[in-house]
């Protein structure tokens, strides 16, 4: 069973906001290793990324097919482009208003009715990007 993973990094976040990406960059893959492993190795020569968020035990797929699929909801970004991520698949610009309009949906569709302005964390996005992984794969 792989386990399926959304991580973070803030040099990358700030590096992403100056060249005119966005802050909201985050890394979604899967593997089969300990994540925490995985994460300690880094990518794109950075060695501060944190995990967000995982979710153990998910069946079938492999880790291209499950990016390919999730690239249809969310821009993929392609690192090629950037010589600072060269060689970094899996990194995505998450835009807030896609995040803001998956927890309102929810909370229509569960009876949850909370008032008062949404405020994002990255909690939020790793949540967002797990349920369409999972979702696009008909998991």
């Amino acid at each position: 069973m792989a386990t399926l993973y959304v991580a973070r990094s803030a040099t990358l976040a700030k590096w992403a906001s100056d060249v005119g990406l966005s802050k909201h960059i985050y890394k979604v893959g899967l593997t089969d290793e300990p994540v925490k492993d995985v994460i300690a190795r880094g990518w794109a020569a950075l060695t501060d990324w944190t995990l967000v968020s995982k979710r153990d035990e998910v069946e079938g797929g492999d880790e291209a097919g499950m990016q390919d699929r999730l690239a249809a909801k969310e821009r993929l970004i392609d690192p090629r482009l950037y010589p600072k991520i060269k060689g970094t698949p899996g990194l995505y610009k998450v835009l807030p208003a896609h995040v803001e309009n998956h927890i309102i949906v929810t909370r229509a569709l569960t009876g949850t009715e909370e008032s008062g302005e949404l405020k994002l964390k990255p909690a939020d996005f790793a949540a967002y990007l797990i349920h369409n992984a999972l979702k696009s794969e008909g998991l």
